[in-house]
């Protein structure tokens, strides 16, 4: 999967945050004026919506002389897929697992565990149902990594 670069990121975040309310999609200036704040010139945001759309990021449909724009999968799935990129890095996948594993929260251990149960048992509890009880990121967590990075280096 392709990484985003910052414009990239920010247009992907209004389609993943508009899309739930519109199914249809959004449109350039839609996009451009989400994006007021950059002050991007509208073909700047065009040409950033067809890049996307070229790496399949969106998907676009024509709406009269417009093109209405969607994100192609969800901001979960991305994540997702750029994390399984990332083991594929190189090294050992098991020791960035174990790494990743010591650097979470207690919270957001137990939604991981749950995940893995439910697949184990063939469940069907969706990403909705574990994600509510993820808590904030805290400065512990910054502590925990830097402790696990010791554990797994040491």
């Amino acid at each position: 999967m392709t990484r985003l670069g910052d414009l990239e990121r920010a247009v992907m975040d209004v389609l993943w945050d508009s899309v739930p309310g519109r199914s249809d999609g959004v449109t350039v200036r839609e996009v451009a004026d989400a994006l007021a704040g950059r002050e991007l010139a509208y073909t700047t945001v065009m040409t950033v919506l067809d890049r996307l759309a070229g790496k399949g990021m969106v998907q676009r449909e024509r709406e009269g002389r417009a093109w209405r724009y969607r994100a192609a999968a969800s901001r979960e799935a991305h994540i997702a897929q750029l994390m399984l990129d990332a083991l594929d890095l190189g090294g050992s996948r098991d020791a960035a697992l174990v790494r990743f594993a010591r650097s979470v929260t207690g919270t957001e251990a137990e939604v991981l565990r749950a995940a893995l149960a439910a697949e184990a048992s063939g469940g069907t509890a969706g990403p909705g149902a574990l994600t509510g009880r993820i808590e904030a990121p805290t400065s512990r967590r910054a502590d925990r990594a830097t402790s696990a990075d010791e554990a797994v280096d040491g």
